[in-house]
């Protein structure tokens, strides 16, 4: 559903502007509200409610009896905020999630497919930089299973 990469900025306020095309697509598929929470490798996730619900249902069904799985909800879903667009289709970010992103003021926003992932420009540089060069050795393996 979410595809593409876009370049946007933070603005004074700490708000964050939705690429259009998203915007478009959340109309589309009635979508009013996302929730915003820590992400892997650096990133913050950004799901729509449907699959927040569908994300909250899987990572509730792991054993809390296990260290590593209290200790993953714990801060994936302590770090959750329900947010909604406004009028130009903008989002605010709380500064704990900015901080753990280490977004400053440009972000790229990244469609991967269920989910829109923000990233501080830098942080996607590197894992850019870092990750083109084995795109094919991964999916040989990926593929290949």
């Amino acid at each position: 559903m979410f595809y593409g990469e876009y370049l946007h900025s933070i603005d004074r306020k700490g708000r964050l502007i939705l690429p259009a095309k998203y915007r478009e697509i959340a109309k589309a598929h009635f979508i009013e509200k996302f929730f915003v929470t820590r992400g892997l490798d650096g990133c913050l996730f950004m799901l729509s409610e449907e699959e927040w619900k569908t994300q909250e249902n899987k990572f509730k069904s792991i054993s809390f009896t296990k260290a590593e799985s209290r200790k993953f909800n714990r801060l994936y879903f302590s770090g959750a905020v329900e947010v909604n667009f406004d009028t130009q289709g903008r989002i605010l970010l709380p500064q704990y999630l900015k901080d753990f992103a280490q977004i400053k003021k440009d972000v790229v926003i990244v469609g991967v497919a269920n989910r829109i992932e923000i990233w501080a420009k830098d942080k996607w540089d590197e894992f850019y930089g870092n990750s083109k060069q084995s795109f094919e050795e991964i999916a040989e393996k990926l593929m290949d299973a």
